[in-house]
Formats: C-alpha cells, sequence, structure tokens
C-alpha cells in the first residue's frame, strides 16, 4: 500500500485528489493538509511514500516547503498544480531544484473528458516516484572535458567535423535531466538541440522558460518552418510531433499519437536519421516505457552517434535501459557528462 499525503490550500482540489487516488486500491490517502507549515509536521508524523505538493499556499509556498522537506525528512514530492499561466508553471518548474521529482496538472473534474487520462497519469506518476528512495541531484555544469564512456567492445569517439543537431528524448524525470544538460554546455556550444519532453497539455511554454532560465541558453517551443538557429534549443509543442527537414528548418505535425504518444521521441529520431543520417547524434533520457528506444538504434545504425543516460543517474531508467537492451545507444552517461561529450565530439560546437 502505497502512503500519500496531500498538499493544497483548496479543499475542493484535496476532495478531488482525495477521490482520485483512493480509487486505486494500491493506494492510501494518510493525510491532506492545506498549508505548508502543517505538511512540515504531517510529513514527519505520517511518513508517506509521496507527497503531492501545491505551489501557492498560505504561510509556506510549494518551493519552500519542498526545501525544508528535503533537508529535515526526505521524501518524495511531486507538485501537482491546477496553473496554467506560463510564469506560474514556470515557477512549479523551480521546485525541482528544491528536490521535487515531477510536476504534473492537477486533474480536471469528475465527468471531464480529460478526467480520466489525467487521474491515469497521476496514479503512474506517484507510483513511479514513490520507489524513488533515493533523492536524486543532477549535478550543474562541470569544468574541464569529461571523456564519455563507451558501452563494452566500443571505442572512445572521436571528435569529427559535420554534425549539425542534436535530437533528445525524455520522459518522467526529464526536466532535471534536460536542465542539467543544456547548464552543461558552454555558451560556446552551437549546435542546435531539438527536445521532445512527454508533458502534460499547457505546461510547455512555462517549462521553456524555466529551463532558458535556469540554464542561460535560449530554449523556445518550435514554429513549424522555424529555421534552426546556432546555440538554441527547442521543445516540440503540444498535441504535434517535431522533425527537421534537410535544409535546417523544423517541421509539426499533427497525427495520432505514436504509442500513445504526442509528441514522441521516435518521431524526432526518424526524422533526424532521414535528414542528417551520420550528421546528427541521438539522445535518450530517463523515463517510463519505451518511446525511442528503435529508433535511437535506427539513428546508431545510419551512422549517427547515440547516447542513452545511465542508471545512476536516471530517475526512471525505462526508455534507456530498453535502448541498450537493444544495442540502441552507444554510449551511457549522466547528462552533464553527455554535455561534456558532446562538446569533445563537435570539437566545442
Amino acid at each position: 500500500m502505497i502512503k500519500v499525503l496531500i498538499v493544497d490550500d483548496s479543499a475542493v482540489a484535496r476532495q478531488l485528489l482525495r477521490a482520485v487516488i483512493e480509487a486505486d486500491p494500491g493506494f492510501q490517502v494518510v493525510g491532506a493538509v492545506e498549508d505548508g507549515e502543517k505538511a512540515l509536521g504531517a510529513v514527519q508524523q505520517l511518513r508517506p511514500d509521496v507527497v503531492t505538493m501545491d505551489i501557492n499556499m498560505p504561510h509556506l509556498n510549494g518551493f519552500e516547503v519542498t526545501r525544508r522537506i528535503m533537508e529535515s525528512c526526505p521524501t518524495p514530492i511531486v507538485i501537482v498544480t491546477g496553473s496554467w499561466d506560463v510564469d506560474a508553471v514556470s515557477t512549479s518548474f523551480h521546485t525541482l531544484e528544491a528536490g521535487a521529482l515531477a510536476v504534473l496538472a492537477r486533474p480536471p473534474g469528475i465527468g471531464h473528458p480529460d478526467h480520466e487520462a489525467a487521474s491515469q497519469e497521476l496514479i503512474r506518476t506517484l507510483r513511479a516516484m514513490s520507489e524513488v528512495k533515493v533523492i536524486r541531484r543532477w549535478a550543474r555544469a562541470r569544468a574541464g572535458a569529461v571523456s564519455p564512456v563507451p558501452l563494452p567492445g566500443e571505442a572512445p569517439p572521436r571528435p569529427k567535423p559535420g554534425y549539425e543537431l542534436v535530437a533528445v528524448g525524455a520522459s518522467t524525470g526529464g526536466p532535471q535531466a534536460l536542465q542539467a544538460l543544456l547548464a552543461a554546455l558552454p555558451q560556446a556550444f552551437r549546435l542546435p538541440v531539438l527536445m521532445v519532453q512527454h508533458m502534460a497539455e499547457g505546461f510547455i511554454h512555462g517549462f521553456a522558460k524555466w529551463l532558458s532560465d535556469s540554464t542561460g541558453r535560449p530554449v523556445q517551443v518550435a514554429g513549424h518552418a522555424e529555421p534552426l538557429m546556432p546555440g538554441h534549443a527547442y521543445l516540440a509543442p503540444d498535441g504535434h510531433f517535431m522533425g527537421v527537414t534537410r535544409n535546417g528548418r523544423i517541421t509539426l505535425v499533427r497525427g495520432r499519437p505514436d504509442n500513445g504518444l504526442c509528441p514522441s521521441a521516435a518521431f524526432l529520431f526518424r526524422s533526424a536519421t532521414e535528414a542528417y543520417g551520420e550528421r546528427a547524434i541521438g539522445v535518450l533520457l530517463t523515463g517510463m516505457g519505451k518511446d525511442g528506444a528503435e529508433e535511437l538504434k535506427l539513428m546508431k545504425d545510419g551512422g549517427a552517434v547515440t547516447f542513452a543516460q545511465d542508471q545512476d543517474s536516471a530517475l526512471i531508467y525505462g526508455m534507456p535501459a530498453e535502448a541498450v537492451r537493444i544495442g540502441g545507444a552507444v554510449y551511457q552517461l549522466p547528462p552533464e557528462r553527455i554535455a561534456a561529450a558532446l562538446v569533445t565530439l563537435t570539437h566545442g560546437g
């Protein structure tokens, strides 16, 4: 039985979250409190396996109470917010820097067409996060180059000219991993970075703002037919597959979800392979499921250098584990060392 503490200043939100969580027989709501001060005491007293945390609350906001919980009684925390404003969403992602593990949208009320899907996503995330026994932190940029460690049987990569772009896929735990990767790239790194992050609809612009603010690298939500700019990072928008053309432009396509996902890393990796072949670099980061694993192997088979996040640093070693299992990743590294390897491969980008 997974024990959950709900922290939200709205009585209606607490009631909704309790109903969603207790509908699954594998969960027990051991407490529901309305402010951050009470949350600190409840964590100490009730010892939940996972906490759902609101952001805007009286006395202590979600960021501050998350920071204090991680200092006094480290516990997996999932931010569950009903805010959709870009600045509010960006603030929610700042709690990841204080130790929260994920940011989710609060499920809409019963009867809403998205209620069931959002509720299932909440339950999946709480179950996965409850199993994270050690709260991992990702290092920021480190001085000096770090040589990538190859998988058995693979020689270290040799720098070569001609790389055109980096394609990255991520899911659960991806925001922290993407932040670590981008923060560790020097400002002189000039390759464009295309990123697919599985995320609740409505959050992507706030996520882009947080990534840009926290890494110092230009990060934007991609637009159709937009030319790739050196040193910029692009996020796939809600409800669109993101690819790239041979003449260096982004292409966005509306379509049926690929294995339930839109956008998907699979689509991005296929497109990068078709457009650039060995001039592309593929990176698959933390996440549940298998999205992008087969297509990372497709990139590798086409001559591209490919990376998977290593097990020790991955919050959820699902997608990268599958890529390694099928032979799709040449190297396994934590995000900041992937960044160092990218610099080495491209003579600084």
